[in-house]
């Protein structure tokens, strides 16, 4: 069945979201066109605002609407401490949390050759400018800990370590999540936890 050029195209848009495969994609349009032409209406508005006013930070990289971010901004900041993260999805995380008070930089991907992701490509040689500034005492690394997120983490480490010896650099600690049972976690989880117990 033809559906007409506006809606397949509206179907397509939605099916390159992430998550969103083509019958998801199908039921979000016709839900939209079907009962929600309001909210069809609001969301493109949204979506157009957002991609002409929404930038990245000047200092950090995340999306802001403003040179320098409201983080980056802020003087209550421990400018000393510098979270590398991998996404601002990650960034919003770590604040949600409220266990870390410091500065950000948001790489926006990690290092995949297979994808063409190289150093490049998510800026590594000005994070490690941003790093080696003078002002940074510790580096935090919170890439994920995927096999791309460990690379990642170990290239910023040798990079980052080359150029300023006497630089703390942290990595994320791994382990057992709260609230999970033994028994139903991972093994390697469970064999990094071992490895990195502490003291009770």
């Amino acid at each position: 069945m033809k559906l007409g050029r506006t809606i397949d195209s509206l179907i397509e848009s939605l099916n390159r979201l992430p998550g969103i495969g083509p019958r998801s994609a199908q039921r979000i349009a016709f839900h939209l066109l079907q009962h929600e032409r309001e909210l069809a209406v609001g969301l493109g508005r949204a979506l157009l605002e957002a991609a002409e006013k929404v930038q990245r930070c000047a200092r950090c990289n995340t999306l802001t609407e403003l040179e320098i971010c409201e983080t980056c901004a802020d003087p209550r900041r421990d400018s000393g401490l510098l979270c590398v993260v991998e996404s601002p999805a990650d960034q919003l995380a770590i604040e949600q949390s409220l266990s870390f008070s410091g500065m950000y930089f948001v790489l926006f991907g990690r290092l995949s050759p297979l994808d063409g992701v190289g150093p490049r490509e998510i800026e590594l040689a000005r994070l490690a400018d941003r790093a080696c500034d003078g002002s940074v005492r510790e580096l935090v690394i919170a890439t994920s800990f995927t096999p791309e997120g460990e690379a990642t983490a170990h290239f910023i480490g040798e990079l980052v370590q080359a150029r300023d010896p006497g630089l703390r650099i942290t990595r994320l600690a791994r382990g057992v999540p709260a609230g999970a049972e033994l028994e139903y976690t991972d093994v390697h989880t469970i064999a990094q936890a071992m490895l990195e117990r502490r003291a009770q």
